[in-house]
């Protein structure tokens, strides 16, 4: 029976509490203001924190980014794609929490996705950057 099962790794909750503190650290640094999301694998939340400042929609939008990643591209990618396919743009305005925001990232272990991060607030580069700092810091790949 158990050969018929598989069961995807994912992030424990003490790697995805590391990885907001890491994005919200690198957001303090820079002096941005910014919220930080990381999702398992089918979406739910392991971990999400929001700096002093910043508007509690933020945070909704950065667990958006990170749903949207859990497809196993960044939504920097996501959003290249939208505007090269017609049929894909519509496709996503089907799918309320599917975003083209910078600042998602799919999180991989050993290639395969074990979560995503998401981060808003900032501008879409600051927020990869700091999405991308977390995930350096743990060990991962994007």
């Amino acid at each position: 029976m158990t050969g018929n099962l598989h069961f995807p790794p994912t992030l424990t909750y003490h790697a995805a509490q590391g990885m907001v503190a890491t994005a919200i650290a690198h957001a303090m640094k820079n002096g941005w203001v910014v919220a930080v999301a990381v999702l398992d694998p089918s979406g739910g939340v392991l971990s999400a924190g929001r700096m002093d400042g910043a508007v509690p929609t933020i945070l909704e939008i950065a667990t958006d980014k990170a749903f949207t990643a859990t497809q196993g591209r960044s939504t920097d990618a996501f959003g290249k794609r939208m505007l090269e396919d017609p049929q894909m743009t519509l496709a996503a305005s089907n799918r309320p929490r599917m975003v083209a925001w910078e600042g998602g990232l799919p999180i991989r272990a050993d290639g395969v996705v074990v979560g995503a991060i998401g981060v808003s607030g900032a501008s879409g580069h600051e927020d990869a950057a700091c999405a991308q700092a977390a995930v350096e810091r743990l060990g991962f790949t994007a």
